[in-house]
């Protein structure tokens, strides 16, 4: 198994009495609640926090794409990972993702990611999302377009990455008379591909097709839930005639290992519950528009997305498999079970969720590092196949 770093950067000094005028935490939160200078350090904070992932030996580090909200300050995580690209040595940096549907032009895209591939020398992961509901309301973007606009962003990103320029792409949202990329990949024949998902069943049968045979993600979900779509993934493979390997499945999921369960329950707490009932608080309608998701994937998302926007306690989550939280002997046996019975190949930890402070965070990268990894390490390393692409 390899172990990442996720991180949101959210804006963990936020006024939590928002919730008393406002709604939301995304969208129509006015950006008044922001103060530069606290934002400021903040993201310096945050690097350094993923610079520190690094030394401590995790295997990457991850960020992500969200737009006008209090829970992940990164718009353009290309920023960041150019940022990361310099400063660290040996982790992987993974985009998961940028939000495809949502661009004008995907081209754009292809040469970011080929920058931090040339910078890194190779240490770059690449993640496509559609975007969770709430992007299309910040972008003003229709929801129903969303599938075709992916697909044809994707196809002409791995177009511009491995075929030579120049050429024309003429497609139903796209159209460019020259492609011809400058820089191209480091990595032949290009990055490696992940796809982040709430659990859509057209993204996983699409992810899982021979063709592509891409990393599958699935984030903050019950673990009953991350089994169904584990399973389906595998499912499909199998349908097509092969057998997806433990490398083409990840989970991301937030984590707190303390020196006893008392005391890591007592730490987590008030900050797991801020980012559970205050950063990720919206109505079902502005995480799930009209036309986002096929009626058969919006009952899948809906049951397992069930909690959010309802009022939610440490112990709610800890009993779904949502967060871990525990001693490191806690913490190793939930995760070995669940790896064990799941087969994810990948685990992309929350160290650092809501309002949890430095001092907290570094404490809990250092206990995980030395005392959880190392174990799960030596348990999974000969379980872990070749990777499939």
């Amino acid at each position: 198994m390899k172990f990442y770093m996720m991180h949101l950067m959210p804006y963990a000094d936020l006024d939590l009495d928002y919730d008393q005028k406002h709604n939301s935490a995304w969208v129509t939160l006015p950006n008044s609640y922001y103060d530069p200078k606290k934002g400021a350090k903040l993201y310096n904070r945050y690097l350094d926090e993923l610079e520190y992932a690094d030394q401590l030996g995790f295997d990457g580090i991850c960020v992500n794409e969200h737009h006008q909200n209090a829970y992940g300050l990164m718009p353009q995580p290309g920023v960041m990972a150019g940022a990361l690209a310099r400063r660290t040595k040996k982790v992987k940096i993974a985009i998961l993702g940028r939000a495809l549907p949502l661009l004008n032009n995907p081209v754009t895209v292809a040469e970011e990611f080929a920058m931090v591939d040339n910078i890194t020398e190779g240490r770059f992961i690449a993640g496509f999302v559609r975007g969770i509901g709430a992007e299309y309301h910040a972008w003003s973007s229709n929801p129903a377009d969303s599938h075709d606009r992916f697909h044809e962003a994707h196809d002409l990103i791995l177009r511009a990455w491995t075929e030579t320029g120049p050429f024309a792409f003429e497609g139903k949202h796209y159209q460019f008379e020259y492609v011809n990329l400058w820089p191209r990949p480091y990595q032949s024949p290009r990055p490696p591909i992940w796809i982040p998902s709430q659990g859509s069943s057209e993204t996983i049968e699409w992810a899982s097709h021979p063709d592509r045979r891409y990393t599958y993600l699935q984030t903050f979900t019950p673990v009953a839930m991350l089994a169904k779509y584990m399973q389906m993934y595998k499912a499909m493979a199998a349908g097509h005639g092969y057998e997806a390997t433990e490398d083409q499945l990840g989970w991301s999921v937030p984590l707190y290992v303390a020196e006893t369960d008392e005391i890591a329950r007592r730490e987590a707490q008030p900050h797991i519950e801020n980012f559970l009932n205050k950063f990720l608080r919206m109505p079902k309608e502005m995480l799930l528009p009209p036309g986002y998701l096929s009626l058969n994937s919006m009952l899948g998302v809906m049951k397992a997305k069930s909690s959010i926007g309802t009022k939610q306690t440490i112990d709610d989550v800890m009993a779904k498999g949502m967060f871990i939280c525990g001693s490191p002997e806690t913490v190793r046996q939930k995760l070995e079970q669940y790896q064990s019975e799941i087969g994810f190949g990948h685990l992309l930890t929350l160290l650092q969720f809501g309002t949890l402070p430095a001092e907290l965070t570094r404490k809990n990268m250092e206990i995980y590092a030395n005392e959880v990894m190392p174990y799960l390490r030596d348990k999974t390393a000969n379980a872990i196949p070749a990777a499939a692409e």
